[in-house]
């Protein structure tokens, strides 16, 4: 796996990476705490550039992205039965499955594959 070099930050960085796997995860109650969660992310992306945190930072731009795409498929074959459910399932799964390996790698000081 590709381990990017990275400068020292400080625990600020930390806790705002957590802070959106919280957002995340929230989600699943409410869908406007993802949203919340992209914007920090990119509004505090060049904070966090060649850092441990970076690769955190574009796991949750691409779980965010990718759910959406998920979603977006999902609703559109809700007609054909059954295949909108399941898409929908395998989705929630996945979604859960990115925050909690990302969670876990932060809390082992570890960076996400890019």
């Amino acid at each position: 796996m590709y381990e990017p070099v990275v400068r020292p930050a400080g625990p600020q960085l930390k806790t705002l990476t957590l802070v959106v796997y919280g957002l995340q995860a929230l989600s699943l109650l409410t869908v406007i705490t993802l949203l919340v969660g992209v914007i920090v992310n990119y509004v505090k992306l060049d904070d966090v550039r060649s850092t441990l945190y970076e690769s955190h930072f574009r796991w949750q731009i691409r779980t965010f992205w990718w759910s959406c795409v998920w979603g977006l498929l999902s609703a559109l074959t809700w007609w054909i039965f059954g295949l909108g459910f399941l898409i929908g399932g395998v989705a929630f799964v996945w979604f859960i499955y990115r925050v909690v390996r990302g969670f876990l790698n932060l809390n082992d000081g570890k960076s996400m594959p890019f």
